[in-house]
């Protein structure tokens, strides 16, 4: 599996966790939403374990001890209101999306709540907005990821086939909607989910980070 090339004319890229380190970003909302609905801050392992119990519809009810209700609004409007100044860019991220875009037309497909103006802004702190051609955020969407609707928003603005395109990204999320459109997907370990995990959806690759793409890119 791992000497596959794609002949890809399009790349769709998660941000969280793809791009960007978000650990510090999601630990400090949760001691936010965990402070506010007053509870005692768990430990770290157990606070990213949110997010990924949150992206995937898994009950948290163990965790905010019965205050899920009110912990959820503070804990996503705190992660919204802190991204931008609490994550960072991955090491070598903008070289290699200097390298794919040479190669692939790219599209940014994050499941934040935020406008597209505001993460255009924030793109352009890391110094990588000029790499996207498109941008696609949760607020361009009428559902979530796993479901496709913001890859075939993509495909249709970029007028791409789907058959030349592939998702990167660090989640499950990522490969089943990369899946449910059609495209090829490739699973990272940058983010929160192990090895194990993201190859339960079977995807076509997994590598250790972004920087590891451009040499599967014909």
């Amino acid at each position: 599996m791992q000497s596959l090339k794609f002949n890809a004319k399009g790349i769709f890229l998660d941000l969280d966790g793809t791009l960007v380190d978000s650990t510090a970003a999601y630990l400090e909302a949760a001691k936010i939403a965990f402070r506010a609905v007053d509870k005692p801050i768990p430990t770290d392992e157990v606070m990213l374990d949110l997010p990924k119990r949150i992206e995937q519809g898994r009950t948290i009810e163990y965790i905010t001890k019965g205050t899920t209700n009110e912990f959820l609004p503070v804990y996503f409007d705190a992660y919204h209101s802190i991204a931008e100044r609490e994550t960072r860019l991955f090491p070598n991220t903008a070289s290699t999306l200097a390298l794919l875009s040479k190669k692939a037309k790219l599209a940014l497909f994050t499941m934040r709540y935020v406008p597209n103006e505001k993460l255009k802004k924030e793109l352009e702190l890391h110094g990588i907005a000029e790499y996207f051609t498109h941008i696609v955020t949760a607020l361009d969407t009428t559902k979530p990821k796993p479901s496709p609707e913001g890859l075939i928003l993509c495909l249709n603005v970029l007028k791409l086939d789907v058959c030349h395109c592939l998702i990167a990204g660090d989640s499950i999320n990522d490969l089943q909607a990369g899946k449910a459109a059609g495209l090829k997907t490739v699973g990272l370990l940058s983010g929160l989910y192990s090895k194990e995990e993201l190859m339960q959806e079977s995807p076509d690759l997994v590598l250790p980070n972004l920087n590891a793409l451009p040499k599967y890119i014909e």
